[in-house]
């Protein structure tokens, strides 16, 4: 008769693993990659990667003034000024005074932007698919998975 096996507890941490770039690097290269590739997509409506972010999370509601969206994507105050500019120059969002603090504005979408922005989901759909090419829809919501997976262990 075979002894049964103990149980081992798995480890709290895991081991470092080795790897050839180290994932920080190639998560890191493949965003240069993709931002590249959605600015070389978006050129044609005069937007770039950084803008459509912005856009987004504006149209989103995940962020409604220059602070949030600061927070929210790590952008330093004053370039995310001069770039709320830049969209308010196209006529894509406005800033309009917050209703309880005088001293603060909120950002909104144009109907100009709210125009757009499908046009510009499509752009960003076109180059998601092109480094998503040969996967299958499994295995794009496992990336997925194993991203939000990441980012939860914050």
């Amino acid at each position: 008769m075979v002894p049964p096996r103990p149980v081992v507890a798995p480890p709290t941490e895991p081991a470092a693993l080795p790897s050839g770039h180290g994932m920080i690097r190639l998560v890191n290269r493949i965003r240069v990659e993709m931002i590249d590739a959605l600015d070389r997509e978006l050129a044609k409506f005069d937007i770039s990667a950084s803008q459509l972010i912005v856009l987004a999370s504006v149209a989103d509601n995940e962020a409604d003034s220059a602070a949030a969206l600061c927070k929210n994507i790590s952008y330093d105050p004053g370039a995310m000024t001069r770039m709320i500019d830049r969209l308010e120059q196209k006529g894509l969002v406005r800033r309009v005074p917050h209703a309880e603090d005088r001293r603060a504005m909120n950002l909104e979408m144009t109907t100009a932007g709210r125009a757009l922005f499908p046009q510009l989901l499509a752009a960003k759909e076109t180059v998601q698919a092109q480094f998503l090419r040969g996967f299958t829809e499994a295995e794009v919501r496992q990336v997925e998975s194993f991203l939000n997976r990441m980012l939860n262990n914050r």
